[in-house]
């Protein structure tokens, strides 16, 4: 009705436009001293835009505007990852992780726009992008801008925004690639070598896997799907953080010599709790965004998918926290949610509500399974950024294969395992080992470059003290005569 009601307004207002307009700009009829009339040259008849082009200008502003302000919300979410990770760690290192949580949007944006954007979008080859690489520069570009911007999705409407909205819209992507390493590294690291990384990562790393299955490469031509990023996104920054952690090792004192693990306990697990609670928010701009387009029955769909699964993984997390640890601890339940947003991300538009209950539930427990393994393994995560984005991306990505279904995916054709369909199912498989072969192994390579270029690790006195003094020169919190306990907490 509403729609209807727009539509009637703006036809009325250019029917009386031609009307309007020749009033105004009519001859004077008033005569001169000679008593004629000044002459007026004839003007070429304007052609009133048909309701069709209206309509069409009309819903490019609407879709780009749903764009931009989802995009929006998806850099808020370095607010939230901000609070999370600093919470969940020690006061000493507050600084440090939040100066690595604000700066780093500062160099994905740089690197990004220097060559990221080209390597992920740009005309090339299955592998990488080429033409127009640098700079987002150039005409030829293709297909990276202008109308030829197509992507793998072209048939679900990603080419009606400008190129600029569709640039920023996949910038905060990118950041929140990045992002992910910073809490999985946290506490030891040195605030040079990770911000040489989140360059390497948003400029090569990322679009590479992400012009993969986003930008037409090899997996997109096999027929994988990852609708918003449970791979490009999350995988890719877990496979990330997983090489970064073996190489940097765990934190002074977190497991014993015999085995046991030693808790760490976080700081502030209000800061926690608020962080990820923007991060639920943001995720109804990162999902929802994805159709790049204002679609009414989409956004519903996936808003409702997105939070369904959010819900049921938040109290399976809770529920098998309780039954393996003995108390509902509030890092399972936080990390949950953000398992079962990672888990959904894939497949948010391509099932239905009930399938994403079934989904957050399996996310839920495999959080806190992989935090115990994590442990177990002796890989510190001090935030569990790799039970969250590594364990439940993968699991998101494959659950796509199980759950998809044809009707909610249209132009192309393949359901999921459990409605008959084989193609997507295995299309899946090979992308996540292959993204995760990829990703991990130059990553790895990554870190151990930067190690011999510039040290990877604070030294073991500044770690104790904290990384705060040690990288800042600041304290996140100043009580009088409280240093020495802010250094043990």
């Amino acid at each position: 009705m509403f729609k209807k009601i727009i539509t009637a307004l703006m036809l009325t207002a250019y029917l009386f436009m031609p009307a309007i307009v020749a009033a105004d700009e009519a001859p004077s009829t008033i005569a001169t001293e000679q008593g004629a009339a000044p002459a007026v040259a004839a003007q070429p008849a304007q052609k009133a835009p048909s309701i069709d082009e209206i309509l069409a200008s009309h819903k490019v502003a609407m879709d780009t505007i749903w764009v931009l302000v989802t995009a929006f919300l998806v850099f808020w979410m370095n607010a939230g990852f901000a609070l999370v990770e600093s919470g969940l760690c020690r006061a000493k290192n507050t600084v440090n992780i939040l100066a690595k949580n604000f700066v780093v949007f500062a160099i994905s944006s740089i690197a990004f726009y220097i060559i990221g954007w080209g390597i992920m979008f740009g005309d090339g080859n299955s592998i990488f992008g080429s033409s127009g690489l640098f700079l987002l520069g150039g005409a030829d570009n293709s297909p990276a801008t202008g109308d030829a911007y197509k992507g793998v999705y072209s048939s679900i409407n990603w080419t009606g925004v400008p190129l600029f909205a569709k640039f920023f819209f996949q910038l905060v992507f990118a950041g929140t690639a990045a992002t992910i390493v910073s809490g999985a590294v946290a506490e030891r690291i040195k605030f040079l070598s990770f911000i040489v990384f989140s360059f390497i990562i948003v400029g090569i790393i990322y679009p590479i896997g992400g012009h993969w299955i986003w930008g037409g490469g090899w997996l997109a031509k096999l027929g994988m799907f990852d609708f918003a990023g449970s791979t490009v996104v999350h995988s890719i920054g877990g496979w990330a953080a997983l090489a970064g952690v073996i190489v940097l090792g765990a934190r002074i004192g977190k497991y014993g010599k015999d085995g046991k693990v030693n808790p760490i306990p976080a700081h502030n697990m209000s800061t926690a709790t608020l962080g990820a609670l923007i991060l639920w928010l943001g995720w109804f701009g990162f999902n929802p965004g994805s159709t790049m387009a204002a679609d009414a029955d989409a956004i519903s769909r996936i808003a409702l998918t997105t939070n369904t699964a959010a819900a049921a993984a938040t109290l399976s997390a809770t529920l098998t926290a309780w039954l393996m640890l003995g108390k509902p601890d509030l890092s399972m339940i936080l990390n949950g949610t953000l398992a079962g947003l990672v888990a959904v991300t894939a497949s948010c538009a391509f099932i239905s509500v009930p399938s994403s209950l079934v989904i957050g539930l399996i996310a839920g427990v495999l959080v806190v399974l992989a935090v115990i393994m994590f442990d177990k393994l002796k890989l510190d995560d001090p935030v569990g950024a790799l039970s969250v984005h590594l364990i439940n991306g993968v699991f998101g990505t494959f659950a796509l294969g199980l759950f998809a279904e044809d009707r909610f995916m249209p132009g192309t054709t393949g359901n999921g395992l459990l409605f008959g369909g084989t193609k997507l199912f295995f299309a899946q498989i090979v992308g996540i080992v292959g993204i995760g072969a990829f990703t991990f192994i130059i990553s790895l390579i990554a870190w151990y470059v930067i190690k011999a270029l510039f040290g990877l690790r604070v030294s073991e006195e500044e770690e104790t003290m904290g990384l705060d003094i040690g990288e800042h020169g600041v304290e996140a919190y100043h009580i009088s005569g409280g240093e020495e306990r802010i250094r043990s907490i």
